[in-house]
C-alpha cells in the first residue's frame, strides 16, 4: 500500500509547487556527452548549476572556464552556469584575482587520483596556501573533494573521514574562506561541517540519500566516488537535508559515463567507471528519497512537515553562492507515473544509464 503522503503540502489535484532547484555540483563533460547531458538539466527541475572543472584537460585558466561556459550556454540558454577552476600548480593568486573579475565562482580541489580525471590534483595543500589566502580576500569559494587517496590504512570506505582533519585545518587557517565539503557521505562529515563556522557548508547528493554500501556491491551503475556508506551514515545525511540548516544543500554530483564504461569496457575486464547519472531527475530523486525514508522510519513525517524542502533543493545553495533566488516555478506530481529512462546521444554512439534505472518516479513540469 502506498504511503499516505502527508509529509509534503500536496495540492488537492496531487501536485507540489516549488521554486526551481539549484544543483551545486554537476559534471557536464565535453563533446558529444556534453551535448547529450546538458539538455537534461531542466528535466530535473534546475535552472542554475555549479559546474565542475575536471575535463580532459582540466579547466585551469579563466579563459578555458569562460569558453566552457559559452558552449554550455549555447546548448541550454535557459540555465545559468556557474563556473569553477581546477586547483592545479598553474593556479596563482593572480589567476584568482582574474577569476573574481570575470565572475568565476570558485576553485575545486581534487586530491590526486581519488576520482574521475583527478590525476592532476593536489598532493600538498600547504603549497596552495597563498592561493587559498587570495580566495579568502576575493570572497571566492574553495570546493573540496573530501577524500584522501587510498593507501596504508586508507580505503574507499574511510577516505572521507581521514580527510576531515584537512578540512578543519584549512578552516582554522582561513576562517573567512568560504568552503564547501562536497558530496558528504558520512555522519562524521556532517558533524565536521556543523562544527565549523558559518563559512563552511556541505553538499549532499540525491543518490547518497538513497544508497548504502550494499547497493553498489555487485551493481556497477551505483558505483560512485565517494562510495555510499552505512545505514547510520545515510540516516545522518537525510536528517541534515531536512534539518533546515543552511549549511546543507543539494549538489547531485551527477557524473555521466558511457554505459559501456560502467560495465567495465567492451569485454568487461576494465575497471568500472565511478559515477552516478542523476541530472535528468535530480529533484524527483530527492523527493523519492525522502518518501522512502519516511516509509522505512528513517525520517519522521512530522519533522518533514515543519520544514520547507525548497530550502535544501533551491534556496540555501543560491544563498551561499550569492545568487538571486529563482522566480521560476516547477511542480512535481504526488504519484509516481514516469519510468526512469537513460539517454542516448544524437549520433547513437553514447548510452548513459540513469540512477535507479527502470523504476518509477514523479512527473515534473515547468510552470
Amino acid at each position: 500500500m502506498a504511503l499516505k503522503q502527508e509529509w509534503l503540502p500536496w495540492s488537492d489535484d496531487g501536485f507540489l509547487t516549488l521554486p526551481a532547484s539549484f544543483d551545486a555540483h554537476v559534471h557536464l563533460r565535453d563533446g558529444a556527452m556534453m551535448r547529450a547531458i546538458t539538455r537534461t538539466i531542466r528535466q530535473g527541475g534546475a535552472d542554475a548549476v555549479y559546474v565542475m572543472p575536471n575535463l580532459v584537460p582540466p579547466i585551469t585558466t579563466v579563459k578555458m572556464a569562460l569558453d566552457y561556459q559559452r558552449r554550455l550556454q549555447e546548448l541550454e540558454p535557459n540555465v545559468k552556469f556557474l563556473m569553477s577552476l581546477y586547483l592545479h600548480e598553474s593556479i596563482t593568486p593572480e589567476v584568482i584575482k582574474e577569476a573574481k573579475r570575470e565572475g568565476i565562482k570558485g576553485v575545486k580541489s581534487y586530491p590526486a587520483g581519488v576520482t574521475t580525471n583527478s590525476s592532476a590534483g593536489v598532493v600538498d595543500y600547504a603549497s596552495f596556501y597563498p592561493v587559498f589566502a587570495e580566495l579568502e580576500r576575493q570572497d571566492l569559494v574553495l570546493n573540496l573533494h573530501g577524500e584522501m587517496p587510498s593507501g596504508k590504512d586508507i580505503t574507499i570506505l574511510n577516505a572521507e573521514e581521514k580527510f576531515l582533519p584537512t578540512l578543519l585545518e584549512l578552516h582554522s587557517r582561513f576562517p573567512s574562506l568560504r568552503i564547501v565539503l562536497e558530496h558528504c557521505t558520512t555522519a562524521a562529515a556532517v558533524e565536521a561541517v556543523k562544527s565549523c563556522g558559518p563559512k563552511v557548508v556541505g553538499t549532499i547528493t540525491a543518490h547518497h540519500l538513497s544508497l548504502i554500501v550494499d547497493d553498489f556491491a555487485g551493481d556497477s551503475y551505483n558505483y560512485c566516488k565517494p562510495v555510499p556508506k552505512t545505514p547510520e551514515d545515510r540516516h545522518a545525511l537525510l536528517n541534515a537535508a531536512v534539518s533546515g540548516n543552511y549549511k546543507f544543500f543539494l549538489g547531485t554530483d551527477s557524473a555521466p559515463h558511457p554505459a559501456i564504461a560502467k560495465r567495465g569496457g567492451p569485454d568487461g575486464n576494465a575497471k568500472h567507471a565511478a559515477g552516478v547519472f542523476s541530472q535528468k531527475y535530480a529533484t524527483q530523486y530527492v523527493l523519492d528519497a525522502f518518501e522512502m525514508a519516511v516509509e522505512k522510519g528513517s525520517l519522521d513525517a512530522a519533522q518533514l512537515k515543519k520544514i520547507d524542502v525548497a530550502d535544501f533543493l533551491s534556496r540555501f545553495g543560491r544563498d551561499f553562492y550569492r545568487e538571486p533566488r529563482s522566480k521560476q516555478r516547477i511542480r512535481v506530481s504526488r504519484e509516481k507515473t514516469e519510468r526512469l529512462q537513460g539517454i542516448v546521444s544524437d549520433d547513437g554512439d553514447i548510452e548513459v544509464v540513469v540512477f535507479r534505472r527502470g523504476e518509477m518516479t514523479r512527473r515534473l513540469e515547468w510552470l
